[in-house]
């Protein structure tokens, strides 16, 4: 089920409704380039084709203690908010990465989820001072 931050608790699972904003995008300016030159006009609408792939079968799930992906019903992926030390979403008038740092490694993910509900998640769960 998909829930939005204003409905639930901190100690609740709120996962992320898709967003095709991103793909789609994409998608269009690699035809839109195509007419100039066939090859980068179809590198860029296949990678957005790929981005449309992702966004129908990945799923993020803000948990209570970490950040869960999921593709299906499998969880691929754990990111512990303990060990975050930043995040940030890039190009506010149309959010295209979200960006956050472990204390190990970092992470950009394109924003193929409701930009507005990732926001909501990150700054009730994890604080902009980390």
């Amino acid at each position: 089920m998909t829930t939005t931050p204003t409905e639930t608790t901190a100690l609740e699972t709120i996962e992320l409704a898709p967003s095709y904003r991103l793909p789609i995008g994409t998608l269009l300016l690699g035809l839109a380039i195509g007419f100039l030159n066939i090859w980068v006009g179809g590198v860029i609408a296949l990678f957005g084709i790929f981005l449309m792939i992702q966004a129908a079968t990945l799923r993020l799930r803000f948990s209570p203690t970490d950040l869960d992906v999921y593709r299906g019903e499998n969880r691929i992926r754990q990111f512990p908010y303990a060990d975050w030390q930043n995040w940030e979403i890039f190009w506010q008038p149309v959010p295209i990465l979200f960006y956050f740092k472990e204390i190990k490694s970092i992470h950009f993910v394109p924003v193929l989820f409701n930009p507005k509900t990732l926001r909501e998640c990150l700054e009730q769960r994890c604080s902009p001072e980390l």
